[in-house]
């Protein structure tokens, strides 16, 4: 069992940066992927960025490549996503995500329901 706690939510203006941090604990595996993504009201879940295998490799959504970057950091069992140069349409429920055993195509899918550990999110809004 895994569990997940997000933090580092809250509002800033376009343009700001926000630093989000999912703490992980529980066994996993090096085939673990962990994985961002928001929740807009009135939308679906979409994935923003994923780590797999402790670094080996990462991806991110067209939407956020070049803005937000995904790191692990296994001495303190954190998942961090740094948001840059946020928007408006960056609003949204931001959940850490984890799935354990899969492979590298898993973790670049980023799809929601191939992932059984879930924090309860963390909130981020973007003001114009």
């Amino acid at each position: 069992q895994v569990q997940l706690v997000e933090s580092g939510g809250g509002s800033v203006q376009a343009g700001g940066s926000l630093r989000l941090s999912c703490a992980f604990s529980g066994y996993i595996s090096s085939r673990i992927c962990m994985s961002w993504f928001r929740q807009a009201p009135g939308k679906e879940r979409e994935g923003v960025a994923s780590i797999y295998s402790f670094g080996l490799s990462t991806y991110y959504a067209g939407s956020v490549k070049g803005r937000f970057t995904i790191s692990q950091d296994n001495a303190t069992n954190t998942v961090s996503l740094q948001m840059n140069t946020l928007k408006p349409e960056d609003t949204a429920m931001y959940y850490c995500a984890a799935v354990d055993g899969g492979t590298l195509s898993t973790c670049t899918k980023l799809a929601s329901y191939e992932y059984s550990y879930w924090g309860p999110g963390t909130q981020v809004t973007v003001s114009s």
